[in-house]
C-alpha cells in the first residue's frame, strides 16, 4: 500500500482534529488515542504520522473548537445585518436550550472544556486557545454597561448545571431562569 498523498494527509488531519473536537467536548480530553483515530476511520498508526503527541492533537482540537464559536456568532451578526443586541439574544436562547444542553459534542467548548483544561490543559498552549477563546466569547456579549464576563459566566454556569442535573425538573429551571436574567430589560 502506498503512501497517502500530501491532499489526503492534509485530508486526514482535518477529519482526526475535526472528530477529536466534538469527542473532546462530549467525552472529554481523557479520550483515546484509538478511539479518535476509529472516529476518524484511520488506524491507530496512523496518528504518529500526523501528530507528535495527543497533547498536539488536544491544541489543535480545541483551537478548531473555538474557531467554529467564532464563525458562529459571525454569522449571527451577519444574519441580523450587524445589530449586535438582535445576534447576542438569538444565542443566549440557542445556548440556553435543552438542545445545546443535550448534544456537548456540538456546543460550547467553553463549557464542554473547562474542567479539562483546568486538570490536565494539554499544555500551555491549549490553556493559551482556551484563554483566548473565552476573552474573545465574553467580547462578543459585551454590552453597554457589562464586559461579558458576567454574562459568560452566566450562560457557562447555568449550561454546566443543567447538564448536571439533566432528566429533572431543575434542570430546565435552571435554563429558563438565566435566560430571563441574561435577557430581561433594564
Amino acid at each position: 500500500m502506498g503512501r497517502a498523498s500530501q491532499a489526503q494527509a492534509e485530508e486526514n488531519r482535518r477529519r482526526v482534529v475535526e472528530n477529536a473536537s466534538r469527542l473532546f467536548r462530549e467525552q472529554g480530553t481523557q479520550v483515546s488515542v484509538a478511539d479518535l483515530m476509529k472516529a476518524a476511520g484511520l488506524t491507530h498508526g496512523a496518528f504518529y504520522k500526523q501528530f507528535a503527541s495527543k497533547e498536539a492533537l488536544v491544541d489543535e482540537a480545541i483551537a478548531h473548537a473555538f474557531a467554529e464559536l467564532a464563525q458562529r456568532h459571525a454569522a449571527g451578526l451577519e444574519r441580523y445585518d450587524g445589530q449586535r443586541d438582535a445576534a447576542q439574544r438569538a444565542l443566549i436562547d440557542t445556548y440556553l436550550s435543552v438542545e445545546h444542553r443535550d448534544a456537548p459534542a456540538d456546543g460550547c467548548p467553553v463549557a464542554a472544556l473547562a474542567t479539562d483544561v483546568a486538570r490536565e490543559g494539554g499544555g500551555q498552549e491549549a490553556r493559551g486557545v482556551y484563554t483566548e477563546g473565552v476573552a474573545d466569547f465574553a467580547g462578543f456579549l459585551a454590552v453597554d454597561d457589562q464586559d461579558g464576563i458576567a454574562r459568560l459566566c452566566t450562560l457557562f454556569g447555568a449550561l454546566v448545571l443543567s447538564r448536571a442535573t439533566a432528566g429533572f425538573p431543575i434542570s430546565e429551571e435552571i435554563l429558563t431562569a438565566a435566560r430571563a436574567a441574561l435577557t430581561a430589560p433594564d
